[in-house]
């Protein structure tokens, strides 16, 4: 067991599942001798060769499409979008294609895909490079959304993902690629996609968030708890599609309050839909409304403002204590 932050553990998924399953194949602008822009596929063209690392040409279109022909095939491609920002270059071919072929052909034939793309900001990007537009992605019935917050969970949620028979969108929260180690077991773990996890728990208060901004909701629930006699309860989603229904209701109903932080804008989210849940399972329970804390309904700015945009812990700790005091 070493410890390792997240862009070495999703290498090591990579590494392992290439290794297990001839099929696995990896593709995307200079993935395989550069080793990718942020060097997630560094070592795995050396080790595993041409043919199974696949630098593409820069369009991104053309790798997911691509990476279809390759699932129906019998491949599993994990095709790797340098930003996120750039996937929707290639949303057609993720909506009209890969979200859709088993429901087109009756079940006779799925897409067992991953597309892997860094996401979200913090880290002093141009235009196009700082989005966080899951709910997007989450919105497309017959695609998965995987957002993992750090290197354990990544490295067991990727591995799944490239084991599942249904197309997965991984993206990769790339502030969080370097900011810290966790202990990653050598032996290969899984985790189950769809399950939320509850990184603390607590009574007074559930905080649900994913990605980057789960540290940052950790740390703002740990400031609030040492100067007030309260506890949060802060749940990891994880996968925000499919959402993990239960585990939010059941953490609203023990606590009677909840926040939810995310990165992107706030209107037609993932909260929004959070919030819908808690509405239809859990709003008799409430003790008070469900606060949002969340980035702004602008286009991402450049890193001067950005830090002003995207939720911190003194903007989470607030809505937590206003939640408290309701």
């Amino acid at each position: 067991m070493g410890r390792l932050n997240m862009v070495q553990a999703i290498n090591l998924a990579l590494d392992q599942a290439m290794a297990d399953d001839i099929n696995v194949v990896v593709l995307g602008e200079d993935v395989g001798v550069n080793g990718g822009v942020f060097r997630v596929t560094a070592g795995l063209h050396e080790k595993f060769g041409g043919e199974r690392i696949i630098d593409t040409p820069l369009a991104e279109s053309g790798i997911v499409g691509a990476a279809i022909g390759m699932a129906l095939v019998g491949l599993r491609p994990v095709a790797e979008i340098q930003f996120s920002g750039f996937a929707f270059l290639a949303f057609a071919q993720l909506d009209y294609h890969a979200a859709r072929y088993r429901s087109r052909t009756q079940g006779q034939w799925s897409v067992p895909m991953v597309v892997r793309m860094p996401y979200g900001g913090s880290v002093r990007a141009h235009e196009h490079h700082s989005e966080s537009r899951e709910a997007t992605f989450a919105g497309v019935p017959g695609l998965k959304v995987v957002i993992p917050s750090g290197p354990r969970n990544a490295r067991a949620l990727l591995a799944a993902a490239i084991r599942d028979n249904d197309p997965v969108v991984f993206m990769e929260p790339k502030r969080s690629y370097r900011a810290f180690r966790e202990e990653v077991p050598d032996a290969p773990e899984l985790m189950e996609i769809g399950k939320a996890d509850i990184v603390k728990e607590g009574v007074d208060l559930t905080a649900i968030c994913w990605g980057a901004m789960v540290p940052v909701t950790r740390r703002a629930a740990e400031q609030l708890e040492s100067d007030r006699a309260a506890t949060v309860e802060v749940v990891d989603l994880l996968t925000v599609s499919p959402i993990d229904t239960d585990s939010v209701v059941s953490s609203v109903i023990k606590t009677g309050r909840c926040v939810i932080v995310q990165e992107s804008p706030r209107s037609f989210s993932v909260s929004s839909e959070t919030v819908a849940r808690i509405n239809d399972h859990a709003l008799m329970y409430l003790e008070a409304p469900v606060s949002r804390v969340t980035s702004y309904d602008v286009a991402t700015p450049f890193f001067q403002r950005e830090q002003h945009y995207i939720p911190d812990e003194r903007r989470i700790r607030r809505a937590m204590e206003e939640t408290l005091d309701f």
